[in-house]
């Protein structure tokens, strides 16, 4: 055996490569499997310190075949012979590596953008988290800056490909695109996002050092950086969006309906059929719908429903008369929120968050609010609002949104995995919709006992979102799979909620633009709060709400059938004492 080793060794180090002992014991051998294949992921993927990933057409069919080797090989892994906490990991690996996979085969990569954002703002918020320390990480900066040209060109040839190939964003969702491109493009150093990591010397580099960085930033910023973003904007006005498909199905695109199918599963990680999602909509928008007149007669308003939406959508009183009221009322709900997250919750996460604007350059075409979380062990995470077009912020929707974006929803959930020092890598910084989202939704839920819509209006906001989101179930089939026409999806969800008109055809411009990523929303909530009735039940006096968070949270973001399996071990233990 000795022998066998030596000869092993040998031919190895003549090969260049590792080696890796034998192991006999399948959780070892399954370990070694995994972190062979997230190492190999993550250089794959991952953007170099000193420059941005090749988009070439040989560099993505090379991690399309390095993903589908990866993936035989975990197939042939035995699963039943895994511990539980090892069964998880294999199963997010494969969820993993089949999005990817997925979405080569389908040419996602023809379509790099969405109605609210694309490669050219990744990269800017990419750059922008990169944390520069010493000189070298400004040299690497710098290197990364001059690969931007390259990286857009890349980008730009696919959206080119898709053109000729009828694989592009619909031109209805396109409408004001290239202001978010040109938002980017200044002289102005100060303004400009590629600079700002060069407003402030550190202590680490002297002043002369320093002036030479900013001077060689600027030269790249207006030489390079600039260049490039202009070639983009140019591009999208004079060839993509007069170009652009007319249809707005996914099934309209080239085997559009296995697609879409394929996204609906991706996205919810259940077995549905559109029409199956469809009818759970239609069936939820009722239930949601019958709650929401009961305020109405409390409330001992006398119209109709159309009349009290139009109240909500046009009275002053609703809306705040600054950017600076958004912002103090967001801040003061999230620790308003804070307080009461001790009953609930048996373990909170270390991280703090902040609450920021959402960033000029994207707000005008962007969501009413989202999670940024945390890169790096000395970030905080954020909470973003949006603060564009105040008129069309009202008041009574900040408090679902305030408890699904910061706590306890994204920023709870997803700093909890984060600091899962027991968990790998992978399983610490994966995310998938029908988890996240659908906790991000219960948490609006949680508000109810945590007293957080103190008045009928903000107990109308929470319903409006959660007609939002039951209405998406209906909207995105309707238009992916069953021939809706945008304005039918518009109406739907205008006659439904109390949304304002710009965040309606925001919203369904984005649905549009995602297939089936707003499917997850309600469907990850209603699994986990049929989960929680099912411990209720079963467990009766035993239950315990904090341990119940507890167990739903404690392994990160799984797939839906695993939180199933989660809960279903759980309540036999706790049943068992």
């Amino acid at each position: 055996m000795r022998i066998l080793l030596l000869i092993i060794t040998l031919l190895a180090g003549l090969a260049g490569c590792a080696v890796v002992p034998l192991q006999t014991d399948p959780n070892q051998r399954f370990s070694q499997l995994a972190e062979q294949i997230w190492q190999a992921e993550t250089r794959l993927a991952a953007s170099e310190p000193d420059r941005l990933p090749d988009m070439s057409p040989a560099a993505l069919s090379v991690r399309q075949q390095k993903r589908l080797e990866w993936q035989q090989q975990l197939l042939q892994v035995d699963v039943a012979q895994l511990s539980e906490q090892n069964q998880i990991n294999h199963a997010i690996l494969q969820y993993r590596l089949a999005d990817h996979i997925d979405e080569y085969r389908f040419n996602a990569h023809l379509t790099p953008l969405t109605s609210e954002s694309g490669f050219h703002t990744s990269v800017a918020m990419l750059l922008q988290r990169t944390g520069l320390q010493q000189k070298a990480d400004y040299e690497n900066y710098l290197q990364k800056l001059a690969t931007v040209p390259l990286y857009m060109q890349q980008q730009t040839d696919w959206m080119r490909q898709g053109l000729l190939s009828g694989i592009t964003q619909p031109k209805a969702v396109l409408t004001g695109f290239e202001h978010s491109i040109s938002s980017y493009i200044t002289e102005d150093m100060p303004a400009s996002v590629f600079y700002r990591p060069f407003l402030t010397r550190p202590d680490t580099i002297n002043n002369s050092e320093w002036q030479q960085l900013q001077a060689r930033a600027q030269q790249l910023i207006v030489n390079e950086v600039n260049p490039a973003y202009q070639a983009f904007y140019e591009f999208m006005v004079q060839e993509y969006i007069p170009g652009a498909r007319s249809s707005i199905a996914a099934s309209a695109l080239p085997d559009g309906a296995a697609f879409y199918q394929n996204r609906l599963e991706h996205y919810t990680t259940l077995k549905l059929t559109p029409r199956q999602v469809h009818d759970t909509g239609l069936a939820e928008v009722k239930r949601i719908r019958s709650e929401m007149q009961a305020i109405i007669e409390q409330l001992e308003f006398t119209g109709s429903f159309a009349e009290f939406i139009h109240f909500l959508r046009t009275d002053p009183q609703f809306y705040p008369q600054s950017e600076q009221e958004l912002m103090r009322y967001a801040a003061w709900l999230s620790k308003k929120a804070d307080a009461e997250l001790p009953r609930l919750f048996k373990t909170l996460p270390r991280t703090p968050y902040g609450v920021v604007p959402v960033p000029a350059e994207i707000a005008p075409k962007y969501t009413t609010g989202r999670y940024s979380g945390a890169s790096r062990d000395e970030q905080a995470g954020y909470y973003w609002v949006n603060t564009y077009a105040l008129n069309r912020r009202p008041l009574y929707e900040m408090p679902a949104l305030t408890l699904h974006e910061a706590v306890p929803g994204h920023h709870l959930q997803i700093s909890l995995a984060r600091e899962q020092a027991s968990l790998p890598d992978y399983r610490r910084s994966f995310y998938t919709s029908a988890f996240g989202e659908g906790w991000g939704l219960y948490a609006e839920y949680l508000g109810l006992e945590m007293g957080f819509y103190d008045d009928p209006y903000a107990d109308f906001g929470r319903l409006t979102y959660e007609m939002w989101r039951a209405a998406r179930l209906v909207v995105d089939t309707g238009m992916h799979s069953m021939g809706w026409s945008r304005q039918q999806a518009i109406d739907f969800l205008a006659e439904n909620t109390a949304l304002s008109m710009h965040n309606v055809m925001t919203e369904i411009d984005r649905y549009i633009s995602w297939p089936a990523q707003a499917l997850s929303y309600k469907l990850g909530e209603l699994t986990i709060r049929r989960l929680r009735v099912e411990a209720e039940q079963k467990l009766a006096d035993k239950f315990d709400i904090r341990r119940f968070h507890d167990v739903v949270l404690s392994n990160g973001s799984v797939p839906l059938a695993v939180l199933e399996q989660q809960v279903a071990a759980y309540i036999a233990a706790d049943l068992a004492k």
